[in-house]
């Protein structure tokens, strides 16, 4: 019933849309920077951040080379052009994950060493800081949010009443969204935390 009513005054559902879908994609990329949160095995988005020098600019590894997973502790990299291998080997050592590639002019291997405990703090405290900073995010969109209510309100396109329930309306989405990126820094701490 919430989510209708601020979507259904006329001069606040352009609001609502664009709050709603900033707050997705803020979400979306927090669970993008989940899946690239190094644990225990190997994983390809692990190489997300990654990018090559290439043909004169900065693209994807993903873009270059095609990254798999063949086993829990290895990652292989297959470029495209064979004469981009000296390039992605550097790119992945320097993109400072604490991965030491190794290229046989071919293919490139990754091997994932095991965490040790204080590196699993590490992650765990790298985790957090992500997201206290997608907590702000949507805070933030949360203040935009508020600030055209108001405007709205001050300009009479709305009543008070609208007002009322529309902020109320806006501080109960911020919550879920929060809500679902602290329930997906609980998993992703668990997985690094254990011990395979």
């Amino acid at each position: 019933m919430a989510q209708a009513s601020m979507a259904a005054i006329p001069g606040l559902k352009e609001t609502y849309v664009q709050l709603k879908t900033r707050m997705d994609k803020a979400v979306e990329d927090f669970r993008r920077a989940m899946a690239a949160t190094r644990t225990g095995r190997a994983n390809v988005h692990m190489l997300d951040g990654v990018s090559v020098e290439c043909y004169g600019q900065q693209l994807p590894l993903n873009q270059v080379a095609q990254v798999h997973a063949p086993e829990a502790q290895m990652i292989t990299v297959q470029p495209f052009d064979p004469s981009q291998v000296g390039a992605i080997e550097k790119a992945i050592r320097s993109a400072d994950l604490g991965l030491n590639p190794m290229n046989d002019g071919k293919m490139i291997r990754v091997p994932v060493p095991a965490l040790t405990q204080e590196r699993r703090q590490e992650m765990v405290k790298h985790l957090h800081k992500v997201l206290e900073e997608h907590r702000t995010a949507v805070r933030n969109i949360r203040r935009d949010g508020n600030d055209a209510i108001k405007k709205a309100s001050k300009d009479k396109k709305i009543t008070e009443d609208d007002e009322k329930r529309s902020l109320e309306e806006i501080q109960k989405l911020t919550d879920d969204e929060i809500k679902k990126m602290e329930e997906m820094s609980k998993g992703k701490e668990k997985e690094v935390l254990e011990l395979k």
